[in-house]
């Protein structure tokens, strides 16, 4: 059963990666969750960057609450910390992740799609983080990876009232980065998936370890990383490549 929860495409250098329960809005389940994380641990060979997205209408509508309610205080503990690790692994992992979102983006849904670095929202898309509604709590990493997006003071009000925000309000916020019209979501994650995969593999790399890190350094330490990263990227036969290819004004070929 756990075979058909997360459809997985590949044409290098490009994955997509669909979530399939279709009878509960992709609702994130066990099965499901280890299926995402089984392919971020060991992604097939030439994936460059990966597009994630739903199917019958949903992105994710967050954690099945049919499991959650069977878990003791432990259990909870352990499960959030299940999530962390594997929503770590998907912002973390080395591979660029492209989001293509419509209908429901609610609560761990949202938390999976904030730990993407492109998210591209098409009008039928809704955020909302219900838990408070539901007598819960975010548990995987939404007052982190959210609340950064958000703001500490937005993200009690969204999660006090239970507000849900539009596409258009979401790219406002940040929790879209590009707001497209019904059924164009895939295309345009397609065509920046494309984009990003002809840039170089280590810029790329660099670029999803460091700047989040960067986010919770201080200034001079941030700025010492920044050099870092910069002596590390721009000795590289990459950079050599990119270089020589300005120069004789043609499309670069990095390895």
């Amino acid at each position: 059963m756990s075979e058909t929860m997360l459809k997985i495409e590949v044409e290098a250098p490009i994955a997509v990666l669909t979530m399939n329960r279709p009878d509960k809005r992709n609702a994130m389940c066990d099965a499901l969750l280890n299926e995402i994380d089984g392919f971020f641990r060991a992604p097939p060979e030439g994936v460059k960057v990966v597009v994630l997205t739903g199917t019958a209408g949903h992105y994710c509508s967050g954690l099945d609450l049919a499991e959650h309610t069977a878990r003791d205080a432990e259990g909870t503990m352990r499960h959030s910390r299940g999530w962390h690790e594997v929503m770590e692994r998907v912002q973390f992992g080395g591979l660029p992740v492209v989001s293509a979102m419509f209908g429901a983006v609610i609560g761990g849904g949202l938390e999976l799609a904030a730990a993407t670095h492109v998210r591209i929202a098409e009008p039928s898309t809704i955020f909302q983080l219900p838990e408070g509604r539901r007598g819960i709590f975010v548990g995987g990493g939404a007052s982190v990876r959210v609340g950064r997006i958000l703001g500490a003071d937005r993200m009690i009000e969204m999660m006090l009232t239970g507000r849900k925000y539009s596409a258009d309000e979401g790219l406002a916020l940040g929790l879209a980065h590009y707001s497209v019209g019904e059924g164009e979501a895939f295309d345009l994650a397609m065509e920046l998936a494309g984009k990003i995969a002809r840039n170089a593999q280590l810029s790329n790399y660099v670029m999803i370890q460091a700047l989040s890190r960067i986010e919770d350094m201080s200034k001079q330490d941030g700025l010492f990383t920044e050099s870092l990263c910069a002596a590390l990227t721009q000795t590289s036969p990459d950079a050599q490549e990119g270089l020589a290819a300005f120069l004789e004004k043609r499309a670069p070929s990095f390895r």
